[in-house]
């Protein structure tokens, strides 16, 4: 990150915080060098804005976490439209025994996380370059989103990567029960059962961020 970007950034409060290392246990280690990196190069390399330097842990690293504990036991994971690697990456490292896909379309993206998951050495992350639309018989468990898509675009991209009986499980914020009622009708149309609006919290005195989860039942219609 340029000196200017790092000045304009300001000082993340949650630097330090000795809560931290509990909150993501044994995967602290490769959770802090992944902050580390997105601190270093994330701006440059345009993953996050400069804004978001100074608030990495509450808005995107503990933000990213909060979905583990809704995820279902899965053996694949796949984090569709990973980007910068949230929160596909902090998945990895917390669910080390289970296979993560990070899917994404863009080449410097998938550069990026190829990267980081040699550097992090996490074995357990895959990094697979496509569009959701264009993947089909992925077999995944869960397939976990963040910043993506309104929920009826999520329906259409993440359920056919989907066995049934998996389970999309989908970062949303304050407008999630209106994506919800506004994706009715997708949802039916892709298999999924009744959704579940969700409240994650992260540590103590942070803002919840809000889960959407939702299982794919049965068969849906077949893609245009």
């Amino acid at each position: 990150m340029s000196e200017s970007a790092s000045e304009s950034a300001g000082v993340d409060p949650l630097d330090g915080d000795p809560r931290l290392p509990v909150h993501f246990g044994a995967a602290w280690t490769a959770v802090e060098a992944f902050h580390d990196l997105l601190v270093r190069e994330g701006v440059l390399r345009g993953l996050v804005g400069p804004r978001e330097v100074a608030r990495l842990w509450e808005r995107h690293l503990l933000n990213s976490a909060a979905v583990v504990p809704f995820l279902p036991p899965a053996r694949r994971i796949v984090d569709l439209g990973s980007g910068a690697g949230l929160p596909g990456l902090i998945v990895a490292a917390m669910l080390p025994d289970a296979e993560v896909v990070l899917l994404e379309p863009m080449e410097r993206r998938t550069d990026w996380l190829s990267e980081v998951v040699g550097t992090l050495a996490l074995s357990n992350a895959v990094v697979l370059r496509g569009r959701a639309e264009d993947i089909d018989d992925l077999g995944a468990d869960v397939v976990t989103a963040r910043a993506v898509a309104s929920l009826d675009k999520l329906y259409r991209w993440a359920f056919p990567l989907l066995r049934i009986g998996g389970t999309l499980v989908a970062l949303k914020g304050e407008r999630a029960a209106a994506e919800v009622q506004a994706a009715a009708k997708a949802g039916r149309e892709v298999g999924a059962g009744k959704a579940e609006i969700l409240a994650a919290p992260t540590l103590e005195g942070l803002e919840p961020t809000t889960v959407v989860r939702v299982r794919r039942d049965r068969e849906g219609r077949p893609r245009r």
